[in-house]
């Protein structure tokens, strides 16, 4: 008996001995836990700079906007864009001068920019609202500056517009905004207006009075007076319909483009008092085998370019003896530098030279190009060079300030 009572003692005693090392080392482990809990500084994602999260990178302003222009930019030699138009522009004219530029938009208003400046980051314009239901489709300076004249696409036909500015000052000393001082309704039936091209003419016994052409998207071609909106006479193309039309820089020659491969060109005569007398046909340009979709004067106005749905540009002399029947002579035939994804040639849609003579602007849809007048070499291609396609291009007849 006493045997087991020792034996069991002992087991109680052994029992305890390990009950005491088991839970010493198990609360000296919570206390170092709880003390290096206590010593250690809670961590703020936003605050700790050794956050796993870092923050995020914040841009330069000045390298964020030069990103935004370097992307707004589509070539290099894009100077400058005007802004302020609620819809496409369908057409534009330079003044005289070159120091205004009128543009012509879908959404009824004309605006006439200052370019007094032209890597200006903001314009002056003037803004002309136009009669309710009108659609401008062309602009073109009547006198001078402050002289202009739209075609408008109304529902039931085209109407010209004569916008110019009184020079009598109202009662708070501004001057008041141009009015219309003379229109012409259904000028071409129900046929929308395509182009109008104005000119001084300087050529003979010509006053020096503007004239202006208006082309519609029938045959018919109507030559205005710019000052005081005579009719001055009207030429039929006979061409199915027409793509253009231009009266060269000394306002001596009406040219048409349209539907057939032909270029028609009348004379436009002057009595000597200096106004018109007749507009009569004096040669035909042919050589191409389509269509002809644009052509320009030489600053001359004795050649002609024209470009063509065959894939051709042809440089003319006009500079003949049409009166003893001398036909006018191809100066020169070049290759039109598009095609198409497939290999296919492409065709020019507009055609500009600039007042030197040397160069020459053309577009097709959002392309544009700068071609050598004198070889038909390509000097530049801007791809895109507008979201859309190209309406309407031209050249400042004198150097436009920059900076």
């Amino acid at each position: 008996m006493d045997s087991v009572l020792v034996v069991g003692i002992a087991s109680v005693i052994l029992g305890a001995l390990i009950a005491v090392l088991f839970f010493g080392s198990y609360f000296r482990k919570r206390t170092s836990e709880v003390q290096s809990m206590a010593k250690a500084e809670p961590q703020d994602p936003i605050r700790n700079p050794k956050s796993n999260h870092p923050a995020p990178k914040k841009n330069h302003p000045k390298s964020q906007a030069s990103d935004k222009n370097q992307n707004k930019r589509h070539h290099p030699l894009d100077l400058n864009t005007l802004k302020g138009h609620g819809d496409a522009v369908t057409g534009l004219c330079f003044s005289s001068d070159g120091k205004s530029l009128a543009t012509a938009c879908a959404d009824g208003l004309i605006r006439v920019f200052k370019l007094d400046d032209a890597s200006s980051k903001s314009f002056k314009f003037l803004r002309i609202n136009l009669p309710a239901g009108g659609h401008p489709t062309a602009v073109a300076f009547a006198d001078d500056a402050s002289s202009i004249v739209v075609a408008c696409h109304h529902m039931s036909g085209s109407s010209l517009y004569m916008y110019g500015e009184d020079k009598q000052k109202d009662q708070q000393g501004k001057l008041p905004l141009p009015s219309i001082k003379w229109d012409h309704h259904h000028i071409h039936e129900k046929r929308s207006v395509l182009t109008i091209s104005g000119t001084t003419a300087t050529y003979g016994t010509a006053d020096g009075s503007v004239v202006i052409a208006s082309c519609s998207e029938g045959t018919d071609i109507v030559l205005w007076h710019g000052k005081t909106g005579r009719n001055l006479g009207h030429v039929d193309t006979n061409q199915l319909k027409n793509h253009m039309a231009a009266v060269s820089p000394n306002g001596r020659f009406l040219a048409a483009a349209a539907f057939t491969a032909d270029v028609k060109v009348w004379e436009i005569v002057y009595q000597k008092d200096g106004s018109v007398k007749e507009v009569s046909r004096v040669m035909q340009l042919k050589g191409h085998k389509s269509a002809v979709t644009w052509l320009c004067f030489s600053p001359n106005s004795e050649k002609i370019i024209t470009a063509s749905k065959d894939g051709s540009i042809r440089v003319w002399n006009i500079n003949v003896r049409y009166h003893l029947d001398e036909d006018p002579k191809t100066l020169k035939v070049f290759p039109i530098p598009l095609c198409d994804s497939g290999g296919n040639p492409l065709h020019y849609d507009r055609l500009s030279l600039c007042p030197e003579g040397k160069i020459l602007a053309a577009s097709h849809g959002s392309t544009l190009q700068w071609l050598c007048a004198e070889t038909g070499n390509v000097l530049d291609t801007a791809e895109k060079a507008h979201e859309g396609d190209i309406t309407c291009i031209s050249w400042a007849p004198k150097a436009i300030t920059v900076g």
